[in-house]
Parts: C-alpha cells; structure tokens; sequence
C-alpha cells in the first residue's frame, strides 16, 4: 500500500502539486491508521496532508480517482491487468428488473447497491475490449444511453423523496432530489469505467490521459471561460508568495562591498593573522518597472494578467508604469492608483484606455516610437522595460531604432512572447528585429512561466 501511496505521490508531483518529503511521509503515517475502506475519510485525510492550496484540488481529485479507483484493505497492485476490485455484472436480468432495483436502491440511497448497480451497468453495456485505446467518455456513452435515467428520474420522483407532492414547490423539491440522486449514481457509473480501465492499463497510462491541468500551467491564450475564472482566483495567493519571495530574497542581501579600513581596523590585535574581514552595510535597492503591453485580440488575455499581477506586487519596486497598445499607446498607471484592486483596474482598462489610433490593428513600431517619446528622460540605469507581446506587427514598420535607443538608457529590457517559440518569425512576427536590443526575449504562455520570470528579475 506505501508503495501505491508512493506512486500517487509521484502523479502529484508530475501535475505539479509541490509535495514535500515530510508531507509524503505524514500521508503514509496516516494511512496506518485510517482504512482505505473508508473511502471518503481516507481521502479528506490525504488531501489534508498533501494540498496546500484550493486550486488543487480537481487535480488532486482526478489523481486520487484514477490511482485509489475501487481500492480495498489490502489491494496492493495497480498494474495492467490488475484485479481493480470492480464485481461483476451478476446473473443475467431483464432490463424492467435492472431498473426496478436501482430505483429501489436509489430510493434507499443504498450505496453499496448502487455502486453494484454502477459496476453491473459498465459489465453489461460499455463494451470493454482489453486493450483497445478509447476513452471513458467513449465507455461513458454507451452504458447510459441504454439506462434511460430520465424514465428513473422521473419514477423516483413520483415517490415523493421530500414530502406529499401538494404545492409546487415540494414537487420541485421532489424533482431536485431524484435528480442530485440520480446524478450521484451517474458518478458512480464515471467510477466503475475508471476501475476498468485502470484494470486494463494500469493506474500510470490512465493518469496520463485524465491529468488535470493547475490553473498556473494553463495556456493563457488559448484559456476556456472557466480556466480564465480560475486563472484570475490563482492571481491573489500567487502575488503574496511572490512579494513574500522578493522581499525576503532582498533581505538576504546583507554582504555589502569590502570595507579595507575596517578590516585592517579589526585584525590589528591578530596582527593579520586571521584576518577579520568586514564589509560595508548593503543598501538593496528597488529597481523601477516600466510594462508595455499589447492588448489586442488572443495577447489581451495575457497582458491583463501580467499587468494585474505586477500591481499586485507593486510594493516590491520603487516605482511602477503601465502602458498599452494596439497602434495608439496609453499610460494606464492611473487605472491602478485609483483602486486597491488590480482586478478592476485591468476592467477598466479593457474598457477606457485610448489605444487605438488609427486601423485599430497591431503596429509596433508605431507604438514603440511612442512610447519612447511618453517615457522622455523618466528612465535611469535602474529601470527595467518589460514589453508583452507576441511582436506581431501586421506588415508595418518594426522600426526596432526605438527600442535600440531605449536599451541605451536602461537597465535591461525584456520581452516576453506569449506564443510558442516554434511560431516566432513566422508570416508577420518581427520578433528577431527585436530581440538583439533586449536583455532576453522568453516564451512566457503560463502563469507559472510568469512566477518564474518575475521571482528571477535582479
């Protein structure tokens, strides 16, 4: 069983849940004491131990599911062809008597005789051939299309799970519930396809095909509604560990430069020998932040998240500027002065900042020329440029003098591209014109690319 613990561990860590040593082996110091028979509270405790932040969570989920799928006391192999611990379909019944029984047993709330009847369904209408490459959805589909769970529905509710259906709100009550039961039941049926396959190819092939994506490593550009939503609920935990990471790391900076005089001063009594050597204080220094951001069409995406987040961690540079653009620039600075929310700040800039001037189509070098021209002599050897885009310039002028005159002045400039490296310099991306003024031009398409750029800015 330690050895299954251990290969769940694994899986988590391979999703990027960051679990350390001594959590792996508070997990197993727990499983000593709590039966894996008791499925619900076995796996409260793992998450517990394991799951530092919310946002894990359906990952953490979707891991346990595949890797403890049907599990007992005492199950220790989850290898291909591997007994998962499914029962089998029983005697052959009629499909009248089959329905009957998981009304009965849905109207009892028999979870035993649920998952039986979950597990029996699978054996008799999904279809399973050993090794053949299909999906759960696949297997999904075939068992519930022969189940009719609307007729169930429909049957469990007229038994009146609530009360006397005598007004419609108890009837709707009623309707509710057979449903929230019957949904149940569908989750069982998810459960009993997972235990097969898990059976069948073991617990690391189907891990593979079912990991779960952390809000941190999703696509920005390519982000759904929801993973959009749970990027924005990212956001908040990941500016305080990052303003924590920073601040702590320019308090570790405590070796200034060799002080000669008080180091000659302090060896005197030694002679010299050994000689006591002492350095000047250090005064760690916040360096200046300068962001341009292209908001146009797939990049806004990710420039509203950049720009949230580095406000979000303002406190940890001296000064911040914001501008975007589209073929007009605008410094939107004040959008985040006027709230304590980064959030809204980025609303409002969606909605307000002036950024188009002419087409309305991305042009960089337009935008570069202004926006050297706003900044004037506000830079110094301490600012550093960070530019957001994918320097896709639709056929107009790079006019990359702009950002060569800038590089004069500052202290670095960076560049991050939200595009796959693989499409850089393709059809219209002038990213090579830019790219011998900038300190490094990275690929940065994820929140945790982004975690990383800002935690190693110098």
């Amino acid at each position: 069983m330690f050895d299954l613990l251990s290969r769940f561990i694994a899986e988590l860590r391979r999703v990027g849940l960051p679990v350390s040593l001594s959590e792996h082996v508070d997990a197993a110091s727990a499983m000593e004491v709590i039966s894996i028979g008791e499925r619900e509270t076995f796996k409260s405790v793992l998450a517990a131990t394991l799951v530092k932040d919310s946002t894990y969570r359906d990952a953490f989920d979707t891991a346990f599911e595949v890797y403890f799928a049907g599990r007992q006391e005492g199950d220790l192999d989850l290898g291909p062809g591997g007994d998962s611990g499914t029962s089998p379909a029983g005697p052959e019944r009629s499909e009248k008597e089959w329905s009957e029984d998981l009304v009965d047993a849905l109207a009892e709330e028999n979870e035993p005789a649920l998952r039986d009847a979950a597990r029996g369904a699978v054996e008799r209408y999904a279809g399973f051939e050993r090794g053949r490459p299909v999906g759960g959805a696949y297997y999904r589909y075939r068992t519930l299309r022969h189940l009719d769970l609307d007729a169930v529905t429909e049957r469990l509710s007229a038994l009146e799970l609530i009360g006397p259906t005598d007004n419609e709100l108890v009837e709707k009550l009623n309707r509710d519930e057979a449903e929230r039961r019957v949904s149940h039941f569908e989750d069982l049926v998810d459960q009993a396809i997972l235990e097969r396959l898990v059976e069948d190819r073991g617990a690391e092939a189907v891990a593979d095909s079912t990991r779960e994506t952390l809000p941190e490593d999703v696509d920005v550009m390519h982000a759904t509604r929801d993973e959009l939503a749970d990027l924005e609920r990212a956001l908040a935990p990941l500016s305080r560990k990052l303003a924590s990471r920073l601040a702590r790391r320019r308090r570790r900076r405590r070796r200034g430069p060799l002080d000669m005089r008080h180091t000659v001063r302090a060896s005197l009594s030694t002679g010299g020998v050994p000689l006591d050597i002492k350095f000047r204080p250090p005064r760690p220094a916040k360096p200046d932040l300068v962001v341009l951001a292209d908001i146009s069409g797939s990049v806004a995406s990710f420039a509203r998240f950049t720009l949230h987040l580095v406000h979000a961690i303002s406190e940890e540079f001296s000064k911040v500027r914001s501008f975007v653009f589209v073929d007009g620039v605008d410094e939107v600075t004040r959008f985040f002065a006027e709230t304590d929310d980064p959030g809204v700040a980025a609303q409002r800039i969606a909605t307000e900042a002036d950024v188009v001037a002419f087409d309305g189509h991305s042009d960089y070098g337009r935008a570069l020329e202004r926006f050297v021209e706003m900044l004037g002599a506000d830079v110094t050897r301490r600012t550093t440029v960070l530019i957001l885009g994918d320097a896709r310039s639709n056929y107009h002028p790079a006019r990359p003098e702009f950002l060569a005159d800038l590089r004069e002045r500052v202290k670095a400039i960076y560049w991050l591209n939200p595009e796959p490296r693989g499409y850089w310099n393709s059809g219209d991306s002038v990213i090579a014109l830019y790219e011998p003024h900038c300190e490094e031009v990275l690929e940065c398409r994820t929140l945790r690319q982004l975690e990383e750029f800002v935690s190693s800015l110098p």
